[in-house]
Order: structure tokens, then sequence, then C-alpha cells
């Protein structure tokens, strides 16, 4: 039985943080799904799809890693995917309380429901997609921070918005 472990977020956009921890992910699970949640309430800065093309760019040819979308529940999905285990990265104490929250009401869902906290590359301990964005918007650079691709649609949307 192959050990299915699930990385949900927003992933708007994805950056070279969340790209560390799905490969530490990888490192301890068979298979990592990683789920873009869609949310009617948000207003994502990139769609969908975009959100989906940029990590199926990332891990082009892995097959340890599989890019999806989900909506609902999260422990709902999980129980459907067969998945062990949630994903879920730390940078900061800060992150720390809400991540544990959440984990506790997850396994409330869901009794089997296990989290998974992994630290990203002390480069990354800072990086957040809300702040890439900000940066982006401003004229910033962000060339290190996100993959190329994301590095270039930002560029393109900074452009157009001014």
């Amino acid at each position: 039985m192959k050990r299915i472990a699930i990385y949900p977020g927003s992933f708007d956009p994805v950056t070279n943080g969340h790209i560390d921890i799905i490969r530490r992910g990888q490192h301890l699970f068979d298979r990592v799904i990683v789920a873009v949640s869609t949310n009617s309430q948000k207003s994502p800065y990139f769609s969908l799809e975009q959100r989906l093309e940029f990590l199926r760019t990332a891990f082009h040819g892995q097959s340890t890693v599989e890019i999806a979308s989900f909506e609902g529940l999260l422990a709902t999905y999980m129980k459907k995917k067969k998945a062990v285990a949630v994903i879920r990265g730390l940078r900061a104490v800060s992150d720390f309380e809400y991540e544990f929250q959440m984990a506790l009401m997850n396994r409330r869902q869901n009794l089997r429901f296990e989290t998974v906290f992994l630290m990203p590359d002390e480069r990354y301990t800072y990086l957040s997609s809300s702040l890439v964005r900000e940066i982006s918007r401003l004229g910033g650079t962000v060339r290190g921070l996100v993959p190329g691709p994301v590095e270039i649609a930002l560029k393109k949307r900074a452009l157009t918005s001014h």
C-alpha cells in the first residue's frame, strides 16, 4: 500500500518555499498530492488553471507528485484519495498556532487524519505568496523566490496593471 500525503494550499502563486516543502514530502511519502484549493469567497491573483499549470511545470516528469484541485473539506478529500497524512509547512512560530488548530479540527473530522509539519530551508522561512505578490506589485524583483514561469507571469501582471 502506497503512503500518500496531501499538501493543500492556494499556491497563489507557488513559491520556492512551497517547492521545497513538496520535495521534502517526496522523501517521506510514496506520493504527494499537491491540492490547490478553490475558495469562492476569495479572489485569487492567478486563476486556478494558472496555479495548477505553474505546479505542473515545476514538477513535470516527477511521477511521485500529483497536481490536483479540490474544494470542500480536506478530511473528505483525504478519505477520497486514501491519503495517510497532510503536509503543512511551518515557517515561523507565528504559523504554529493556526496550523495546530487546523490539525486538531481536521482530526476531529476524521480520527485517522494525521498532519505532518515540515520546515522549509532557512532561505524560505520569511517567504509567503502574499509577500511575493506585494513585492511584484510594487516593482521589486522576485527572482529566486518563485519558479521562472511564475516570475515571468508576475512581471507581465505588474506591467499591465500600471
